[in-house]
Parts: structure tokens; sequence; C-alpha cells
């Protein structure tokens, strides 16, 4: 059902990790696989590259602290900007002069949608 689809996805977004891309060994080696037209065949059995080689670079966790990201888990490579502050350069206007419903916790409340400022 949808809602389940969308509870698990903010679950994922929630625990999203920050990555670095960092090439693999296969990549720096050069021409460590070689390449023929069957193992691109629709037809033919998968062979060659594994999940996580296939394109020749690995996620690696911003804080090597962290564990490295599993497949199904979301990543980013950089932060968001602050939307809250205006950002000619980036489009990003801010929140200065938002109305808000003062009396709700919901997205058109003023906690959400005028960054706490209580406007």
């Amino acid at each position: 059902n949808f809602r389940i689809v969308g509870d698990n996805l903010k679950d994922r977004f929630d625990g999203a990790s920050r990555v670095m891309v960092s090439n693999s060994d296969r990549a720096r080696n050069g021409n460590a696989i070689v390449s023929n037209s069957a193992s691109n065949s629709v037809h033919g059995p998968r062979q060659g590259l594994g999940r996580r080689h296939r394109y020749n670079f690995q996620l690696k966790p911003y804080n090597p602290e962290h564990k490295p990201p599993g497949a199904k888990d979301l990543v980013y490579l950089e932060p968001s900007p602050p939307f809250c502050e205006k950002n000619p350069k980036l489009g990003i206007l801010g929140t200065h002069g938002r109305q808000c419903n003062d009396t709700s916790i919901g997205v058109d409340g003023c906690d959400l949608m005028c960054c706490g400022r209580g406007y």
C-alpha cells in the first residue's frame, strides 16, 4: 500500500548517510576486466562485474567511523543548502516574509514553513 511505501522511504531518507566516491582497484589498474560482446548480451549469463563493482567506483562513508552504505541505503554526496536563508546565486528565496498558520503543527505551520521564526 502507498502509506507503507511512503513510510519506508521516509525511514530511509531520515537514515541517509553522506558518502564520498572512491575509484575501485579495477579502475586504478587500467584494463583489469576483459570485455566481450557475450557479456553484454541480454540473453547470455551475467558475467564479469558484480553489483558492487559494476561502475568502477565505490561509495565510502564521509565519516570514516560509519559503516559503508548497503545496497538499499539512501546516500548523498553533498549536504543540502540552507533553504531558510536567501541565496540568489542558488535561486533560494529564503523564508523571510512567508505567511504561515501559527496554530498548525503540520507543513503549513510556522515551525516548518518559516524555519521556526514564528512569522
